[in-house]
């Protein structure tokens, strides 16, 4: 349990007692204890004890002990079985609150979306005080949308689900090996189904146990080579292929694809008289089934092509340039991330300890200016006093230095969120856009331009805005931004959060090509999110870029050095 994890469970407590109808106190307690402890800003182990914060009760108090001593909040238990299911998922759904909720279910009977749907569809929803017709029709119009379901689901967004699935097949009896395929192992930005290839001597035991898996809502297809299901959370599909140990590879590389990726490597099989299928390469003296990817690689005189690069492309056109290509290990520090100064989960030491373990020579602590309060972003007297916890930590820690940096917020009317005598104190400074998405094209390069040619900023974050699947980005031209950056020698990032694989592919080519510096960075908020950098890294490699093309991977000195000039 870290700070924010408590914090969710303390506001979904509240949510929760909210759609039963409880009184507005005991729902108000639960969301000044969330706001006290987000207001505090030590971590939760640099807080001894949590119940003397104002603002937080004696049964709050309970609450936060409970998730510290046990894991989880028996009160939270108790209210998710009382409440109906159906109806916290209806908070995502536009114009609904929980006391709106609570209305819904309270007189009208709704417990879940068709219940609210067929509500709506008789016009009783908005003969209800405090709804009206314009909210009936868009809580209706959200809903049909959601019943047609994502015709893709964003990389982000199953990931957990990814790796739970995984962990549940691995413990079926007469499983060897699983490993996900299809366009999740490429990190495709989406995602329409899920494939995952299973090693097995026992199929028929094996997809017996597969249609019985709690996590399957349908069983669409169940064979001894081929298992499909449905799952309930998010619903996908699943394609699960059943094959002996010796066809693992070959069956896994040709469903991880792409389809053109394996187009091009059967025009060249049908070249040499041989034959790729999923169970191997058919020769003139019989079936090959490499042990390894590499092997099979090796079969064809190709160099390793990882998953991400399997496009049908520049790994076959530009196959001198695979070894040079960027690693993960060859990353040296972080750029961007957040502490419970602002709005992360996790201490200055607490992330400088955790990047350390990861082998970083260097991080930059980049909390939220003070523009944006929503993320309690750091007065300049916060800045001063972030500064002086820096010093003390790099005092304290050996084998990783802190830099001092924010994330600063580029304002709606094209200032910068800190005069310069802010920033010039600060060793690096990344500039974002975080509000006023809807401004025309013109204001929002205005905005970047006072941001890129200003002396004191090194990197613009998250260059688009936008979120995979949820929100397309501000309408920047970023052929003007990447020109305006070669010429101002500004950083440009790509943020590693799949929820976010911004700047994307296609950019990051062209940024190349214009001799912009770049940099891959998590924007992490907690110490699990640092790991995002290997997704961040693999975007980096679908664009071709090596470790020449990005800022973190200089050494400490270089990096030093690199800031004496910039």
């Amino acid at each position: 349990m870290n700070k924010k994890d408590i914090i969710h469970v303390l506001e979904t407590i509240a949510l929760l007692l909210e759609i039963k109808g409880e009184n507005g106190f005991k729902v108000s307690a639960y969301r000044k204890a969330a706001v006290a402890l987000e207001d505090e800003e030590r971590s939760l182990a640099e807080i001894e004890d949590p119940g003397a914060l104002k603002g937080i009760g004696k049964g709050t108090a309970q609450v936060i002990d409970d998730l510290i001593q046990l894991g989880h909040s028996p009160l939270l238990e108790e209210l998710q079985q009382s409440v109906p299911e159906g109806l916290p998922p209806l908070l995502d759904l536009p114009g609904l609150g929980g006391k709106k909720i609570a209305k819904l279910h309270q007189e009208l009977g709704v417990h879940d979306a068709p219940s609210l749907k067929a509500a709506c569809e008789q016009q009783k929803v908005s003969s209800l005080a405090g709804f009206g017709a314009k909210t009936e029709a868009n809580i209706l119009r959200a809903l049909e949308e959601r019943d047609q379901g994502p015709q893709r689901h964003s990389y982000a967004s199953v990931r957990s689900l990814v790796k739970e699935f995984a962990e549940v097949v691995k413990a079926i009896p007469d499983v060897e090996r699983v490993e996900v395929g299809g366009s999740f192992r490429r990190v495709e930005e989406t995602v329409k189904d899920l494939d995952f290839v299973v090693a097995t001597s026992r199929p028929a035991m094996v997809s017996q146990a597969l249609t019985s898996l709690s996590l399957a809502e349908e069983v669409i297809v169940a064979g001894d080579t081929k298992v499909t299901l449905r799952l309930k959370k998010p619903s996908i599909q699943v394609d699960v292929r059943l094959v002996s140990s010796d066809q693992f590879a070959s069956t896994l590389h040709h469903f991880t694809g792409s389809k053109e990726h394996n187009v091009k490597l059967r025009q060249l099989a049908k070249e040499r008289g041989e034959k790729i299928s999923e169970y191997g390469i058919e020769t003139a003296t019989g079936i090959v089934t490499p042990e390894t990817e590499q092997a099979f690689y090796d079969h064809f005189g190709l160099p390793m092509m990882s998953p991400e690069l399997r496009e049908g492309k520049k790994e076959f056109t530009h196959q001198n340039e695979l070894s040079t290509l960027v690693r993960l290990e060859d990353i040296q520090g972080d750029l961007h991330m957040h502490t419970t100064w602002s709005d992360g989960a996790y201490s200055v030491k607490e992330m400088a300890l955790a990047a350390k373990e990861k082998g970083y020579s260097y991080i930059v602590i980049t909390d939220h200016s003070k523009y944006l309060r929503v993320a309690r972003g750091l007065t300049v007297e916060q800045i001063r006093r972030q500064r002086e916890e820096i010093d003390r930590v790099n005092d304290e820690i050996d084998g990783i230095h802190l830099f001092k940096g924010t994330d600063m917020d580029i304002l709606p009317d094209g200032t910068l969120d800190y005069e310069d005598d802010v920033l010039k104190g600060l060793d690096f400074v990344i500039a974002s856009i975080h509000s006023s998405f809807s401004q025309s094209s013109d204001k929002l390069m205005m905005r970047l331009e006072t941001a890129l040619k200003n002396e004191h900023v090194h990197m613009i974050a998250h260059p688009t805005g936008r979120l995979v699947g949820k929100r397309e980005g501000y309408q920047v031209d970023v052929d003007a931004l990447i020109h305006v950056a070669a010429e101002t020698q500004t950083v440009l990032e790509l943020n590693g959060n799949p929820m976010r694989f911004d700047l994307a592919p296609y950019w990051l080519e062209k940024a190349k090509r214009a001799g912009v510096q770049m940099a891959v960075s998590t924007d992490a908020h907690n110490i699990d999110m640092l790991a995002d950098m290997a997704v961040g890294v693999k975007t980096a490699r679908k664009a071709f870029l090596t470790k020449e093309d990005l800022l973190n991977t200089t050494s400490l000195q270089a990096f030093k050095e690199w800031l004496k000039v910039h």
